[in-house]
């Protein structure tokens, strides 16, 4: 555990609060959703460190020592689980059972709910925070985590998280208004990959992603010639980059499409596994799925 190699990380150092600051609960989390959802429900209760900043794929992700030392420092580490974090999975196993408290939020949701793989019954669809009604779940799993870690602070963190459930009924009331605007014949979304599989059973959506689950596994030419004949066939008007996803594959089969004879276009820029730069508007949870709704909707009734 203590040599994972170095790679990419997110954040740089830690700040000096981590493991050092006793007055607040220490948290490690790994993608931005998570590190938002648990500021969101610690509050001033906490001090929150993030392994992965915007743009960062979690597929990919591979722990530094530096991230690894911080996690040894934490009261709490919150992931998400389900393989998300597929190279990080040694380290979660790891830290069970040792003074650290870990945490997988997609535990928070009845397998029988989640999406299976293709390897049905044995691996779960990971991208949860895509169907507002599972994120309330987890806001759930949290509270009820750093209350058991931290019972000082319950009040606060009930508190909390009332008032972002809230936020997030208001959410899903702006999603239904927005989405409603595009007729059932267009509600087809095709993104670099396959997550956002919970979003297309919440609003009624077909999605289709030219890669699969994880961003691990590349698409082959049968891929992209098959997705390719689909989009011109039905002349879907609009696919769609994701911001932790290199463009290079929509742009590939946006040439392909053309090839057919049909200009297809690339409706604009995603957030799926990492949200948007720390201090936009797209850098918050809320803000992110407002950003993906607002440009699925100008896409699709793109003329």
């Amino acid at each position: 555990m203590f040599v994972a190699g170095c790679t990419q990380n997110g954040q740089g150092t830690a700040p000096p609060g981590i493991g050092g600051d006793k007055e607040r609960l220490n948290i490690v989390t790994t993608t931005t959703m998570i590190t938002d959802l648990v500021k969101e429900i610690g509050g001033d209760a906490v001090h929150v460190d993030g392994l992965m900043g915007a743009g960062i794929d979690p597929h990919l992700y591979k722990a530094s020592a530096g991230d690894v030392n911080r996690m040894r420092q934490a009261d709490v580490i919150i992931y998400n689980g389900l393989h998300l974090e597929g190279k990080m999975a040694d380290i979660f196993e790891e830290f069970q059972g040792t003074q650290v408290k870990t945490v997988a939020i997609t535990e928070a949701i009845d397998k029988s709910i989640l999406l299976p793989t293709e390897d049905e019954g044995k691996l779960y669809d990971p991208h949860i925070w895509f169907d507002i009604e599972l994120w309330k779940e987890a806001a759930l799993y949290v509270r009820d985590a750093l209350s058991s870690v931290d019972s000082k602070n319950e009040s606060t963190y009930q508190a909390n998280t009332e008032k972002y459930l809230e936020k997030l009924d208001d959410l899903q009331g702006y999603i239904k208004t927005e989405l409603a605007k595009i007729p059932q014949e267009k509600r087809v979304l095709i993104t670099a990959h396959d997550a956002f599989g919970y979003f297309g059973r919440a609003y009624d959506f077909e999605v289709l992603g030219l890669q699969g689950l994880s961003t691990t596994t590349e698409a082959g030419i049968a891929d992209m010639q098959e997705l390719a004949d689909i989009i011109a066939e039905r002349k879907i008007p609009a696919i769609y980059i994701e911001s932790s996803v290199p463009p290079r594959s929509i742009e590939a089969l946006q040439k392909a499409v053309q090839a057919r004879g049909f200009d297809v276009a690339i409706g604009g820029e995603l957030f799926s596994d990492a949200m948007g730069d720390a201090g936009t508007e797209e850098g918050t949870y809320l803000g992110m799925v407002r950003h993906n709704v607002d440009t699925i909707v100008g896409g699709l009734l793109s003329e």
